[in-house]
């Protein structure tokens, strides 16, 4: 999304401009904090939720050079690609699970661990780990009753050179995969 679009959104939610909110922070040597101590300070003002307070504290860390876009704040970096399907949740994990029955690589990494999968009332998950150390994390949510979302994480990513590459295979991995599976 476009650092604008961005900067409107932070603006719209919370009252003020990213660059507001900068000063702000900027003003109590907020630099010097940890994360969650970032996040604390931003919760504890008007109209920051703890969804924005995270948001916010990341693109100060982005702006001040602690933080590259995509890194974690342990220095690990993940990518989430995402796609909206027609369908029910289960339905949805089924045409995943077609999608990748018998794959034993991802880009070329082999599968270190089998795929697990797991469930809960509203979400059914996917997980598997990379032989390079990296994990991969399917969340599949109801978004309407006749409206699936798939998230599609990939984490503990090493580097952001890593992030781009794997960023490009799942954009183009992720629909090529659904398709065979059916998914139009």
């Amino acid at each position: 999304m476009p650092l604008s679009q961005t900067t409107d959104k932070i603006t719209i939610a919370t009252g003020r401009s990213l660059q507001s909110w900068f000063d702000f922070l900027t003003a109590h040597q907020a630099g010097n904090l940890n994360h969650q101590q970032i996040a604390a300070l931003l919760k504890s003002q008007p109209g920051v939720s703890d969804w924005w307070a995270q948001s916010l504290t990341v693109k100060f860390e982005q702006h001040l050079g602690k933080r590259q876009p995509g890194q974690d704040c342990s220095g690990q970096f993940k990518l989430s690609v995402n796609k909206t399907l027609s369908g029910k949740l289960d339905e949805a994990l089924t045409l995943w699970l077609q999608a990748v029955a018998g794959i034993q690589s991802f880009n070329q990494v082999q599968l270190k661990t089998q795929p697990r999968v797991s469930q809960t009332e509203k979400w059914r998950y996917w997980r598997c780990e990379l032989a390079d150390g990296s994990r991969l994390a399917l969340h599949i949510q109801q978004k309407a009753t006749d409206k699936v979302a798939l998230s599609l994480q990939h984490e503990q990513l090493t580097t952001a050179e890593e992030l781009e590459q794997w960023r490009s295979f799942w954009k183009t991995a992720l629909p090529l995969l659904l398709s065979q599976a059916g998914v139009k």
